[in-house]
């Protein structure tokens, strides 16, 4: 089986389309690089040196060095693809990260983004 194209694409050429689409709705670079490092567990300087160093997805995800247990919680559509659906491991990494940087976008609070366990209130019918 041949690996995605995305798995072989540099990290450090996608970073900046995150950043632009959270960008363009106001948000930051801080609150970009907060997402990705609560998700892999980088520190500032990993990253910083992956993006440096032009790691690819699957290098820069293989190499994460705590990747946060409650990315398992993360579910919605990003991309028309429903996240918690995803079978193959490194996909559903970049998808998790994609849905992050969506929420972002659409003006989510950072608390709510990087708490994926807390579940939306239903208001009741009266």
């Amino acid at each position: 089986m041949t690996k995605h194209r995305i798995y072989t694409t540099s990290f450090a050429s996608v970073y900046p389309h995150y950043l632009a689409k959270a960008e363009k709705k106001g948000r930051t670079k801080a609150e970009v690089d907060e997402i990705i490092l609560w998700l892999t567990g980088f520190s500032q300087q990993e990253l910083d040196a992956h993006l440096a160093e032009k790691s690819d997805f699957e290098t820069f995800f293989g190499q994460a060095p705590a990747p946060n247990p409650a990315r398992a919680d993360i579910n919605g559509v990003v991309c028309g693809v429903r996240v918690e659906d995803v079978a193959e491991p490194l996909m559903r990494e970049i998808r998790y990260l994609d849905k992050l940087i969506d929420d972002l976008a659409k003006g989510k609070p950072m608390a709510k983004i990087l708490n994926p366990s807390q579940k939306p209130k239903v208001a009741k019918g009266g």
